[in-house]
């Protein structure tokens, strides 16, 4: 890499990171919010899912725009937005203006994140050196979630939960600062027309999906607003994809989800991001309410995982380079659920804490290899016209994944809970995490089994 290069590199990798950290920065600190904003119990999960529902809803769109507008101008126009949003989070007063940053704040990871994947592509020529460029933003962004958690933590109990917002403030003009230095101009050299129905259709269709995920995690699958937001990002999502065979510019070419690299790598990421984050809500539930862990030191325990990650994604490149992305996804699957399905062993003693550590750190390696595997996978053979549109549908995939994993095993936790005849509610609580797990590991297998099948192509490095 040249200087120019790795400065670059630094830059896109500082906001990808710090928008990551954003989407779980706050989970600890929500009690203490409510306490001094004024949320209700029943309203403060929205602190949360206003920054989901934009994050996931409306990345395939700006993944979109920054192919026409340019993906530095959208790039800049995003981290501006997340210095503002963050800091009218950190003097918010009134839950209005509270949950307004969070929608800021989601809106940047939307804009930010396709725009800096594509400017990092565009950076590096396909190869070794894009490789690992994508192992390490896929090391930091599966990390950026952990992270958030015990920074959460330590900011809250050490200063204020207020400093998780205003945090942002200087990294993001320091990143103001610098990327129009280092950061070429890259837009579609051809100007297209923006698919507006398709672009309103399809960013309806996500934001209904998220609202009725979140909606499910918080209350139940057969909430009404559960039910009506999925059936309508059904109705939605189809209509999405009848627009998309008629008019003469699309948002997304069919012809790109019918390429098997394009929508295998994309459903290996999506389950990827949806296995561990919802396994790291499993494990937080029974660190707490089996354990009797606080928060702080519920939050600690995942270091490890953290470090996991950041090897996997050093790891991958050189797995890659030397296997294929294919055989890197396959066998990362693999290995993240013999790590995960002995978890069904832990019990109510102390020392299941070091299954817990070993487990997450086996785990948080093979789970960063997929995730480098579906970052090379899904974005290869992709013209550079497209390459906003592609890694707004990578971003999509991972937006979309964490947000789901986390209601789907909530679901199988509440479920077996309620079944159970045990004899303490944390006896019930722990055979519900057991549960949850045996279903986390058959995703894990299920993916290995998929991609093994129908990825058919082996994608070098």
């Amino acid at each position: 890499m040249t200087g120019r290069q790795r400065t670059a590199l630094a830059v896109l990798l500082t906001a990808s990171f710090t928008l990551a950290v954003d989407f779980s920065i706050l989970n600890v600190a929500l009690p203490t919010i409510g306490a001094d904003v004024g949320f209700s119990l029943a309203n403060l999960q929205w602190v949360a899912t206003a920054f989901a529902l934009c994050a996931a809803g409306f990345t395939l769109l700006m993944g979109r725009v920054a192919d026409v507008a340019g993906r530095r101008r959208m790039f800049l126009v995003g981290m501006v937005l997340l210095g503002a949003g963050s800091l009218a989070g950190g003097l918010a007063t009134t839950p209005a203006v509270l949950l307004v940053a969070r929608v800021a704040q989601g809106l940047a990871t939307a804009i930010v994140v396709p725009a800096a994947l594509a400017l990092l592509i565009g950076t590096f020529a396909e190869g070794a050196a894009r490789d690992k460029a994508l192992g390490l933003n896929g090391s930091l962004m599966a990390a950026g979630f952990t992270t958030g958690a015990v920074l959460g933590g330590l900011l809250t109990d050490l200063l204020s939960w207020r400093w998780a917002f205003f945090i942002n403030v200087p990294i993001a003009v320091a990143v103001l600062v610098v990327a129009p230095i280092v950061l070429k101009e890259d837009r579609a050299r051809d100007r297209t027309r923006l698919d507006v129905p398709g672009a309103v259709l399809v960013t309806l269709g996500l934001l209904a999906l998220v609202l009725g995920l979140t909606t499910a995690a918080e209350t139940s699958w057969t909430d009404p607003v559960t039910v009506v937001s999925l059936a309508a990002a059904a109705v939605l999502l189809a209509l999405f994809v009848a627009v998309e065979r008629f008019v003469s510019q699309p948002l997304v070419p069919l012809s790109m989800l019918t390429r098997p690299t394009v929508a295998w790598g994309n459903i290996a990421g999506f389950l990827a991001f949806a296995t561990e984050t919802s396994l790291v809500f499993l494990l937080t539930i029974y660190l707490q309410e089996v354990l009797d862990y606080s928060p702080l030191a519920a939050g600690l325990s995942f270091a490890v995982l953290g470090i996991g990650t950041v090897l996997g994604g050093l790891l991958g490149p050189r797995i890659i380079g030397r296997f294929g992305a294919k055989a890197a996804i396959v066998g990362g699957f693999l290995v993240q659920a013999a790590a995960t399905i002995p978890l069904v062993l832990i019990g109510q003693t102390g020392t299941s804490i070091w299954l817990v550590l070993v487990a997450t750190f086996v785990g948080g390696v093979a789970n960063l290899v997929i995730i480098v595997g579906f970052m090379v996978t899904a974005t290869s053979d992709v013209p550079a016209s497209e390459h906003g549109l592609a890694t707004g549908l990578t971003t999509m995939s991972q937006q979309v994944g964490i947000t789901m994993g986390t209601p789907v095993m909530s679901a199988v936790l509440a479920a077996s809970v309620v079944a159970a005849s045990a004899a303490s509610e944390t006896e019930a609580i722990l055979d519900g995490v057991h549960a949850a797990i045996w279903v986390n590991g058959g995703l894990c297998l299920l993916g290995s089994a998929a991609v093994a099948a129908f990825l058919r192509r082996r994608v070098q490095g």
